[in-house]
C-alpha cells in the first residue's frame, strides 16, 4: 500500500498545526461524506481529496470521532460498517459490536464494554482500503493534541449528562474549562493523553491496544475506573467480517447489516414496505420474545426477510444513543458505519492515562439497533446509501433515508429523535458524479460534503 503521509497535515485550522500539503489535491469529484459531526466528516473528506478510497475515509473518519465525539464513539465504543465497491456481488458487513467482560458480571461498580472500534476499523480498512492504515490516525491524533472546536451535538451530549460526568476526576479535567463549567459549543477541547494512545497505535499498531504495552495500560486505568476487565477479554474479542442481509427491490439490489447488528432487519423490512407497517423495534422485540430474547443469527433474520413476515413485539427497552456517517469514491465505493458507546459518555469514566472514555458493558445496557443499509444495480453501479442514529427508531429513521436517496431525494425525516445520514448518486456511479448528493438531517448538526444540487 502506499503511504499516506498525506493526511498527516490536513487536520483542519482548528487543530492549531501546520497545513502544509505533501501530495496534490484531486481534482473534480472526488467522493460524498456525510456524518453527524463536522470536523469529522471533513477529515474523510479531505482524505478522499488527496487520493484515499471510501474505506480509508471512513477508517479516517471513525477515528476522527473518537475524538471529537467521545459520547458516541470513542476508542472504547464499538458498532457495524457495511462495505461495497463495484465487483461485489453484496460487499460485507464489519461487525465489532463491543461485547462484555468475563468479569463485569461480579458486582463491578461501573463494568465497561471491551473496546472494539480500533478492530473493526482495522478489519475495515484491511479488506477494503488502498493506503497505510498509520497515516489515517494523524488526523486524529492531531485534533485530540492540538484541540478542537466542541461541535454542537457533543455540547449537547455534555450539558445532558454533565452532573454525572463530571463527578469523575479525570472526565471533569478534559470536559470543563478553566472556571470549571462543562464546555459549550465551540469551547477548545484538548485530549493529551488520547492523542499519545492514538499515536501508540500509529506507530506499534492496533493491536498494542489488544495485548500490548497500551492494552495493559488501558486494563489497568479501566479497572481502577470500575471497568472490571482483564487482558484476556482485550485479546479474544474480535471483529467479524459477516455476508450482509439481502434484498431486491425496484430494480436495485440491497444490502444491510445483518445481526447481531439487529437494526440491520427492522431496517430492511421496513424499507421494502415502502416505509410503512411495524415499527423496527417491534420487529426486534417480536423477534426476541419468540426466541427467549436472544439475538437472532444471519441465516434466521436473512430467512425472515426473504418471507416478508414482519414478527409484532411490544417494544425494547429505551436504547441507547449512537452515531452514524456514510463515505462514497468517485468509482463507487462505499462504507456506511453506526457506531454506540452503550450509553452517553459509557460509563462516564476514563481508561487511566490512555484517555480512553470507557464505553458502558451491554451485561448492563441495552444493545441500540445499528442500522445501515446499501443500493446498487448488481456488481456495477452505486445507487444510495444510509445510517442513522436516534435510540429506538435509528433503524426506522434510515429506512425512509435510504427510500428516498433511492429516488434522489431529500428525506422527509421532519419528527422524532432520528438522525439520519445518507449519500444519493440516482444515474449510478462510477459514471455519473454529477447526479450525487450528500445528505444530513437538518436538525442535526453534522455535515454533508459535497451538498449537490
Amino acid at each position: 500500500m502506499a503511504a499516506l503521509a498525506l493526511v498527516a497535515t490536513t487536520a483542519l485550522a482548528a487543530c492549531g498545526g501546520p497545513r502544509t500539503v505533501t501530495q496534490p489535491v484531486e481534482g473534480g469529484f472526488v467522493g460524498s461524506v456525510a456524518a453527524d459531526e463536522p470536523r469529522a466528516a471533513q477529515i474523510a473528506h479531505d482524505v478522499l481529496a488527496r487520493g484515499g478510497n471510501a474505506a480509508d475515509a471512513a477508517t479516517a473518519l471513525g477515528l476522527a470521532l473518537s475524538v471529537t465525539l467521545p459520547s458516541r464513539a470513542s476508542l472504547g465504543s464499538g458498532g457495524a460498517c457495511l462495505a461495497w465497491r463495484p465487483g461485489d456481488a453484496t460487499g460485507q458487513a464489519f461487525v465489532f459490536v463491543p461485547p462484555a467482560g468475563a468479569g463485569n458480571a461480579a458486582g463491578a461498580d461501573r463494568p465497561a464494554a471491551v473496546p472494539m472500534l480500533a478492530r473493526g476499523l482495522f478489519l475495515l480498512q484491511l479488506r477494503y482500503g488502498s493506503v497505510d492504515l498509520n497515516g489515517l490516525f494523524l488526523p486524529a491524533r492531531d485534533l485530540a493534541l492540538h484541540g478542537v472546536p466542541v461541535s454542537g451535538l457533543l455540547a449537547s451530549d455534555l450539558a445532558v449528562v454533565q452532573n454525572a460526568l463530571l463527578a469523575d476526576e479525570k472526565a471533569r479535567a478534559i470536559f470543563t474549562k478553566s472556571d470549571g463549567s462543562v464546555l459549550g459549543t465551540d469551547d477548545l477541547l484538548v485530549q493529551t493523553r488520547l492523542a499519545g494512545a492514538l499515536e501508540r497505535m500509529r506507530t506499534a499498531g492496533v493491536g498494542d491496544l489488544y495485548g500490548g504495552s497500551l492494552g495493559q495500560v488501558f486494563v489497568t486505568g479501566a479497572n481502577t475506573a470500575g471497568g472490571a476487565l482483564d487482558i484476556q477479554d482485550l485479546r479474544s474479542a474480535l471483529a467479524t467480517v459477516q455476508t450482509p442481509l439481502t434484498a431486491r427491490a425496484g430494480g436495485v439490489d440491497l444490502s444491510f447489516l445483518p445481526p447481531p447488528a439487529d437494526g440491520g432487519l427492522g431496517m430492511a423490512l421496513l424499507y421494502l414496505a415502502g416505509g410503512q407497517g411495524v415499527r423496527a423495534e417491534q420487529v426486534v422485540a417480536g423477534w426476541r420474545s419468540q426466541h427467549g430474547g436472544k439475538t437472532m443469527n444471519v441465516a434466521d433474520a436473512q430467512a425472515l426477510l426473504d418471507s416478508g413476515h414482519a414478527p409484532a413485539g411490544g417494544g425494547l427497552a429505551a436504547l441507547p444513543a449512537s452515531t452514524s456517517y456514510v463515505v462514497t469514491d468517485r468509482t463507487g465505493e462505499t462504507v456506511a458505519c453506526a457506531l454506540s458507546m452503550n450509553n452517553l459518555f459509557g460509563t462516564g469514566r476514563i481508561a487511566g492515562s490512555t484517555g480512553i472514555v470507557l464505553a458502558a458493558s451491554p451485561a448492563r445496557r441495552p444493545q441500540p439497533l445499528l442500522a445501515a443499509g446499501i443500493a446498487h444495480v448488481g456488481t456495477q453501479q452505486f445507487r444510495a446509501a444510509a445510517a442513522a442514529s436516534g435510540q429506538n427508531v435509528a433503524a426506522d429513521t434510515a429506512a425512509i433515508a435510504l427510500h428516498s436517496a433511492v429516488a434522489g431525494v431529500r428525506p422527509e425525516v421532519t419528527q422524532g429523535v432520528g438522525r439520519a445520514n445518507s449519500v444519493s448518486c440516482p444515474a449510478g456511479l462510477p459514471g455519473n458524479a454529477q447526479s450525487c448528493f450528500a445528505w444530513t438531517d437538518p436538525r442535526g448538526t453534522g455535515l454533508a460534503l459535497p451538498v449537490g444540487h
